[in-house]
């Protein structure tokens, strides 16, 4: 979700290191035509999960090395479709008009779950946690509440001892995956408050129009403002939240629950969002996220999300295509054993999409027309 910054820098040394150890444990002393490389960029919402998967993939594969750099899911599709990487990882799926200008040509499915979580700096709250709901969190964003002791919010918060000082809301100054997300969930949970013309993977709501917020670059920068600035709010991937041990606000889902992120919350909302996929890599995702989040399942955590692979249905080198196919394979037999603090697995159901886009790929060797 986040765009080129520390974690796209971390994951270019770790691919370094990665791609050094594969040909190491290959044996290979000179270049060798027989290691493939299979390139990917995009989104750096699963960054993390995905390199500490290449980690663990890579010695039991040393024919197959595979790189991954965070650049955003923007950037990710346009280095995809320009041909400079063999995949892609976005958050948001292809748009309608993109899928059917491709359709045939690319495949995409969900494939890691995540969650987006509301975190604040509250001097003097101590360990209590804030209660919010959409709608008081698209009114702060929107300009509508400004001070932390709002009636609202003192409302959600009985108990709660609230200053009297003015909200900073913090926000993503780049385009970003994790943005569009929560600008969707406050559409679903606030249509009253918040516009649809402000969901969006570009901040274009008054927070960030108007001045009286502060935005920072990739979840990194978002989160270090957050840190440094009192009485700020923000939203950030969860991941970043554990590393960085912020407070994260427990939010009312669709059901009217108060949920802090768990892996419950993000199963609870994904079990209901994949009765509504389509059954093949092959089809039109374009609404999927709209599923998944605020999604109307008692437990879900209201602002859980996934992110996609893209990938061609064919590849001029047969080799990339069995070399994708192994590595997807391995994710669902493998990799979902092996998941870091802030993700969850997927459902059986994207598992089965997951592996019908390696059986694609194998297919003839996935020789073709693509990338």
């Amino acid at each position: 979700m986040v765009g080129c910054g520390f974690r796209a820098f971390t994951a270019l040394l770790i691919m370094s290191a990665v791609t050094l150890s594969a040909l190491a444990l290959a044996g290979y002393v000179t270049p060798a035509s027989s290691v493939v490389l299979v390139r990917g960029a995009g989104a750096t919402f699963p960054l993390p999960q995905i390199l500490d998967w290449i980690r663990l993939f890579t010695p039991t594969h040393p024919g197959i090395v595979v790189s991954y750099l965070g650049i955003g899911s923007g950037a990710g599709q346009a280095a995809f479709f320009e041909g400079t990487t063999n995949f892609c990882g976005s958050d948001p799926p292809l748009t309608h008009k993109a899928w059917l200008k491709h359709h045939g040509r690319v495949m995409q499915t969900p494939y890691l779950l995540g969650a987006v979580v509301i975190t604040y700096n509250l001097p003097g709250l101590g360990n209590a946690t804030l209660r919010l709901t959409g709608k008081v969190i698209a009114m702060i964003y929107a300009g509508k509440i400004r001070y932390w002791d709002n009636p609202l919010i003192k409302e959600l918060n009985p108990g709660l001892k609230l200053p009297h000082k003015e909200i900073v809301p913090v926000y993503r100054a780049d385009a970003s995956g994790t943005q569009y997300i929560f600008t969707l969930f406050l559409r679903k949970s606030a249509p009253s408050v918040w516009r649809a013309s402000w969901v969006s993977k570009v901040a274009k709501f008054p927070a960030a129009t108007q001045g009286f917020g502060r935005g920072g670059k990739g979840n990194p920068g978002v989160a270090e403002v957050i840190l440094h600035t009192p009485y700020s709010i923000g939203f950030v991937e969860w991941g970043y939240a554990i590393e960085k041990r912020m407070p994260v606000a427990a939010i009312q889902n669709a059901a009217g629950k108060f949920l802090k992120p768990s892996v419950e919350g993000l199963e609870a909302a994904a079990a209901e969002a994949v009765k509504h996929l389509p059954k093949t890599p092959l089809g039109d995702f374009s609404r999927d996220l709209n599923y998944i989040v605020y999604a109307n399942a008692p437990n879900a955590y209201p602002i859980a999300c996934w992110t996609h692979l893209i990938l061609w249905t064919h590849y001029k080198n047969p080799a990339e295509a069995r070399a994708l196919a192994t590595f997807l394979k391995w994710i669902v037999r493998v990799g979902y054993h092996h998941i870091l603090p802030g993700y969850a697995p997927a459902p059986q159901g994207v598992r089965e999409l997951v592996l019908k886009a390696a059986q694609i790929l194998e297919s003839e060797d996935g020789a073709g027309a693509g990338g």
